[in-house]
């Protein structure tokens, strides 16, 4: 074990289990809530999610009140549709914050708790720099009651100090970082998962097995963060299938929103290099691509160009994916570990490619800077030559230079 210093800490209390959620009105009581504003959006809203949390408030009257419901939460947690949201919380005369969805609207709530704290008008106007990381003391409680609801089990945004932004002004996903934005309780309910869409459980399940192989090959990886990103690529590796075939598995459903929420834990604690997220985050918001959807078809790409990287830890992830007959070879090692991730990923119906998004080749010489650009690569910065292959195989080109 390594002397170096490391610091760990989860803060989110994690409610698990089918019909954890009736326990949600008597949460917002016990952290002083009285009158609660619900963020979600119109799909959740179109397949009755939104009703069943709603109901929880109609069969006791009284305290807590759930006072509004801002249900116009988009793909990305977009700065316009986040200040809009810090307005309605105070038009609502809210006290108390409910975050239900995915991560773009666990990450939306995030940035209005930081908002409503701060007292500011514009978030994107805080954004310019990039990434905005406030530690203690600088970064202090926010005593803002907050709950969060995770409808799909791949960001883990519910337990996550961090949250990432769409900044429509520079064009770029931003990253503010603060130990007291993330919810106080998160509540992971697999009825509530029922209903997604195969092809969504199974791009967010890749964002959570991308997590978990960001922080397990991280440059700060410490053996608490190794506890929890291998014990997370355990389970998509045990369920993902399971959920995306049989989505009323509630088993399966169960494992891997806790999967999530423990890679996100371990990425989280040990954010450094990560290169994968790094190229998601530049090509997703270049051509509005979901993110889950990006790291599930660059993740063995971005293995596969930048060996040297994953190699020195390669045989224990290996092991964690359940292969067998593991080479003492780093090299074949490696080359089984991407071959298992792409059958994985072919398994559940995902694409190889961006094939089914538009392109062309101005676009695509423009995301080499994109990719250097993205705070997400602060940490590493991925060789051109690098971000060229990788965007030539993903965008099935072959004229794209470096």
């Amino acid at each position: 074990m390594s002397t170096s210093y490391f610091q760990f800490s989860v803060q989110t209390v994690v409610n698990s289990g089918s019909g954890s959620r009736t326990l949600l009105p008597e949460m917002i009581k016990g952290l002083g809530g009285k009158r609660a504003v619900l963020y979600t959006d119109k799909g959740l809203t179109k397949a009755g999610i939104t009703d069943q949390i709603k109901e929880l408030f109609e069969i006791i009257p009284g305290t807590p009140q759930l006072v509004g419901v801002f249900e116009d939460i988009e793909q990305d947690a977009k700065g316009e549709i986040i200040n809009r949201g810090a307005r309605f919380f105070k038009e609502c005369n809210g006290d108390s914050l409910i975050a239900l969805g995915g991560g773009s609207v666990l990450d939306t709530v995030k940035a209005i708790k930081w908002m409503l704290h701060k007292g500011l008008n514009d978030i994107r106007d805080s954004l310019f720099t990039g990434n905005v990381m406030e530690w203690r003391p600088e970064a202090q409680f926010i005593p803002i009651p907050h709950v969060a609801i995770a409808t799909t089990a791949g960001t883990g945004a519910e337990v996550s100090p961090v949250a990432v932004i769409f900044n429509e002004k520079l064009g770029i996903k931003a990253n503010l970082l603060n130990p007291f934005i993330n919810a106080d309780m998160a509540i992971l309910d697999p009825d509530l998962t029922v209903g997604l869409p195969s092809k969504i459980t199974a791009f967010t399940g890749f964002d959570a097995l991308t997590h978990a192989v960001e922080a397990y090959f991280s440059p700060k990886a410490n053996p608490m963060t190794d506890a929890y990103a291998l014990q997370s690529i355990r389970m998509v590796a045990d369920n993902l299938q399971t959920a995306v075939r049989k989505g009323d598995d509630l088993s399966a459903r169960a494992n891997m929103l806790m999967a999530s929420s423990m890679a996100i834990s371990a990425f989280c604690l040990c954010l450094n290099a990560i290169p994968i997220h790094n190229m998601a985050h530049a090509i997703g918001a270049k051509f509005n691509i979901p993110h889950g959807l990006a790291n599930a078809v660059l993740l063995p790409n971005v293995m596969e160009s930048l060996p040297a990287y994953y190699l020195p830890r390669i045989t224990g992830f290996a092991q964690a994916l359940g292969i067998k007959n593991l080479s003492e070879q780093p090299e074949k090692c490696l080359e089984d570990v991407i071959q298992y991730i792409r059958d994985l990923r072919k398994a559940v119906d995902l694409p190889e490619t961006f094939a089914e998004f538009e392109s062309n080749q101005d676009q695509l010489q423009h995301l080499v800077p994109a990719v250097h650009n993205d705070p997400a690569g602060v940490f590493f910065k991925i060789p051109e030559t690098i971000i060229t292959k990788v965007i030539n195989e993903v965008f099935e080109e072959t004229t794209i230079k470096a």
